[in-house]
């Protein structure tokens, strides 16, 4: 089931805190890189950012999120981290869709991944977005940017 999150409620905030970093470390380790922002994130910043938050829950249990901000016509999707103990059971491809679904009035959509995060980077072209570029955030280390044209 996915529903909104309310990051002000502090279990909320903890819980989209460990379940971002158990995924984020296994992105570090993929590509090599260590200081993804997700990973050096504190509660009072989390619960300070401006994204819109969802979370895929199995039972009880946060399984999934995926955070985004829409400005203009543009839903810019920020975070999509999935719990290792639930990874490849489609959780981040469900996620992706519903915000697509709920935001339908946008034009385009842009992600960006890890260039060698090769099961987001495979997420992100099944679903029909498109790369655009690679973006060195530090010396060998690479983002992929994708964008997906809906109008």
């Amino acid at each position: 089931m996915i529903k909104r999150l309310n990051l002000k409620d502090m279990k909320t905030a903890n819980r989209v805190m460990d379940l971002q970093r158990a995924s984020y470390k296994i992105e570090a380790q993929l590509i090599g890189f260590y200081e993804i922002p997700a990973l050096k994130e504190t509660i009072d910043s989390l619960q300070q950012c401006d994204e819109i938050f969802y979370g895929y829950h199995i039972n009880d249990v946060l399984a999934g999120i995926i955070s985004f901000k829409v400005i203009d016509d543009v839903l810019d999707i920020h975070r999509v981290a999935i719990y290792p103990d639930f990874f490849r059971m489609g959780i981040a491809n469900k996620l992706i869709n519903f915000v697509e679904e709920i935001n339908s009035n946008i034009n385009k959509i842009i992600v960006c991944t890890g260039k060698d995060n090769l099961p987001a980077v495979n997420l992100y072209l099944k679903n029909g977005y498109k790369k655009k570029k690679d973006i060195e955030v530090k010396d060998g280390i690479y983002i992929t940017e994708f964008e997906k044209i809906l109008r």
